[in-house]
């Protein structure tokens, strides 16, 4: 790392790892093993003490604001600091304890505090609107990254008045703690969770596979037998397989009131809270709402836009699922049942109807999809687009045993960046998948190539067997991929502009858009081979699973559609500032829409950590469904040319998408690529909803 480093963290001691200008690691990779959680608070005091210090140099600079003493001197600020967070930040979401728990909720708020001082310091405000990019001849790159300094100042508030500069910062900090401790709530819920399965009439129905990975559950806890935890990868094919039914039903309960169970863990005060200072933020910067606010610097631009696309979507699926239920009733009818389908029967029996209807059954699929043939897939597919290779590394640190490690080049060998996956479930990871950065792309301070992690909360098998992913654990894992590609292949000068820093609308294109390979003939001829044999899957069975690809999203498509209706319907709320019953709302949101009562919300509220963990995705979980109008289309291109690899196709994609970080505006890099924006009919077409 730069010497910016060293001499923000100089006084630390000199056993702190974050002293060190540059870890002498593998390809700098930090050194996890020799990092402690007494370690971060120091190296956070001394990172934020630094970056204070060179901020009040840029705004006290008495010659006049240029680029380059203003503009690209905030670009080489902080850099102890992004190291420290870079660190810390992933390990309290994949590897956390409460001694790192106790940091982040002290740490959090000091760091909004920080940041406000930043953005609401009016000198440096100043300087950055004196900055004259035509008398500079500024470049395009250039240009871009003062465009976008000045619009993140602004929606900082930087042009409000001393008292609500002073309100917004308070704001600010008060945010980062709610948005803590609604995480912290929520992996509570989620890890104290155990459904005991005691004898062998708990695991009625239950395949092998989920057999193993109960037990697997049940060892790491140190307990006996069999338990099914909080775990996406746990709970959704239990729910799927058991046949007992009050088993399903606990389950499922359990799932859907994580954050709402009351005590200290209860996270339903804290989203109205949330919602209320959010509101009242937006007001202060002169929006009618946070929903404004939030989609103001987004493709999408106004909620009108967003909230049209998600209506059109809700009435073709709400009448596929409605067509859906009918036969999971007649179903359950046909077994000699009387009961009524509920929200833990759904998967249930849409399986068993997806095997009578398809001849297609979940644990026959697994048995061809193991892990580590997915991950070759994902990485092959990436080496015939992108021309790219994956070397594994076995000697480098790594923050748990279970992380992995490639090196990832380029066709003539030169480091494209390392890559980590971090793929199974553990009781100090929170739930879901994604992706991150412990260092990122730019060539300022550099050249410095990134270090992009994915982490996902697959159900490990035990020692010696096969992990067995479902057909949607696969899809998982190709969309993370997706992503790391994005933050892998960023091809940008600026930080600000790196990765996977684009609207937020958009940043799940690269993502999605990669799903498409998975299910490709090709492709799974390749590399869907028998755990055991190795043997290629069925040629018959693949075709079923290709036929079947439509089936049940209805209800896919309903679950995540009321979702992101309820999110951007709270965040329009005109009473948010006033204060919000969230559950209440939530409740009355879904009915006026019709929510199938048999149809859970893919996140309810109380534990919806895409809006409430932070802002990243408040009133904008819509987004995921933009972006799929998008890659719908953007797939279309590589059919356009005939082949699923089409070099010109990959190679405008690289340029315009997967290495373009945020140097253009999202409209212009997808035309870019396209040479027109898309329409909905693909997306329609692809969730089998068209007319």
């Amino acid at each position: 790392m730069p010497d910016a480093v060293e001499a923000g963290l100089s006084s630390l001691p000199q056993d702190n790892p974050f002293r060190e200008a540059r870890w002498t690691t593998p390809y700098g990779i930090p050194p996890f093993e020799r990092i402690r959680p007494e370690h971060y608070r120091p190296a956070f005091e001394a990172a934020l003490a630094a970056h204070a210090d060179e901020i009040a140099a840029i705004a006290g600079e008495t010659a006049p604001a240029t680029f380059a003493n203003t503009v690209e001197a905030m670009e080489r600020a902080g850099q102890a600091l992004d190291r420290v967070a870079g660190v810390f930040y992933n390990l309290t979401g994949s590897h956390t304890n409460p001694e790192l728990q106790a940091i982040e909720r002290e740490i959090g708020p000091k760091l909004a505090r920080h940041g406000s001082a930043i953005y609401l310091n009016p000198q440096l405000w100043a300087r950055i609107s004196a900055v004259d990019p035509d008398a500079e001849g500024l470049g395009s790159e250039a240009r871009r990254v003062l465009d976008r300094y000045r619009i993140r100042f602004r929606r900082s508030g930087a042009t409000l008045a001393p008292d609500a500069k002073a309100r917004i910062a308070e704001i600010a900090a008060r945010m980062s703690e709610l948005g803590t401790k609604f995480s912290q709530n929520l992996l509570a819920d989620e890890s104290s969770f155990t459904l005991p399965l005691q004898i062998e009439d708990d695991l009625a129905g239950l395949p092998p596979f989920l057999r193993a990975a109960a037990r697997s559950a049940a060892e790491e806890r140190g307990l006996d037998g069999h338990v099914i935890t909080l775990s996406r990868s746990l709970i959704d094919p239990f729910l799927v397989f058991s046949t007992r039914r009050d088993l399903r039903e606990r389950a499922h309960a359990a799932w859907t009131r994580r954050g709402e169970n009351g005590g200290e863990t209860d996270n339903r005060a804290i989203a109205a809270e949330i919602i209320q200072v959010r509101a009242e933020r937006a007001r202060l910067l002169g929006f009618d709402s946070f929903a404004h606010f939030a989609l103001d610097d987004t493709m999408a631009a106004s909620p009108d836009a967003a909230t049209g696309l998600l209506r059109d979507v809700w009435t073709p699926a709400r009448a596929r699922a409605s067509d859906e239920r009918d036969r999971l009733q007649a179903a359950i009818q046909d077994e000699g049942h009387n009961f009524t389908l509920q929200a833990h029967d759904w998967r249930h029996y849409a399986e068993k109807v997806r095997r009578a209807e398809h001849d297609l059954d979940e644990s026959e699929i697994k048995a061809y999809l193991p892990l580590e043939r997915m991950i070759q897939a994902a990485f092959d597919t990436a080496a015939r687009l992108f021309g790219l290779t994956f070397e594994e590394l076995s000697d480098v640190p790594r923050y748990h045993p279970d992380v992995r490690v490639w090196r990832v080049g380029n066709p003539d060998g030169s480091e494209v960046g390392l890559f980590l996956g971090d793929y199974f479930a553990r009781a100090t990871k929170r739930s879901g998948a994604w992706m991150s950065a412990f260092r990122s792309q730019e060539r300022l301070n550099g050249p410095i190539t990134p270090i992009i992690v994915n982490v996902m909360n697959f159900a490990k098998a035990p020692e010696g067997e096969s992990t067995l992913l479902s057909f949607d654990d696969a899809r998982t894992l190709f969309h993370e991929f997706g992503h790391a590609l994005h933050g892998l292949l960023s091809d940008v000068t600026y930080p600000l502009l790196s990765g996977t820093a684009v609207a937020r609308d958009f940043v799940e294109l690269p993502s999605q858009l990669y799903e498409h390979w998975l299910e490709q003939p090709e492709v799974l001829r390749t590399h869907a081979r028998h755990h055991q044999t190795g043997a290629p899957m069925p040629d018959a069975l693949l075709q079923k699973l290709l036929a079947a690809r439509t089936f049940n999203q209805g209800f896919a498509t309903v679950e995540y559609t009321a979702s992101a209706i309820v999110d951007m319907t709270l965040h329009l709320s005109a009473e948010g500032e006033s204060g919000l019953d969230v559950p209440a709302f939530e409740t009355e949101a879904l009915r006026r829409i019709g929510m199938p009562s048999e149809i859970g919300m893919r996140h309810r509220t109380p534990h919806f950590a895409h809006i409430f963990s932070g802002d990243g995705y408040a009133a904008g979980y819509y987004s995921y469904l933009w972006s799929e109008v998008l890659d719908a289309d953007a797939f279309d291109a590589f059919r356009e040319a005939g082949d699923i690899f089409d070099p010109e196709t990959a190679k405008r994609l690289r340029t315009f998408v997967y290495g373009a970080g945020n140097l253009r505006d999202p409209r212009e890099a997808y035309t870019a690529f396209r040479g027109r924006m898309p329409s909905i009919e693909p997306l329609l077409k692809k969730r089998g909803l068209a007319a």
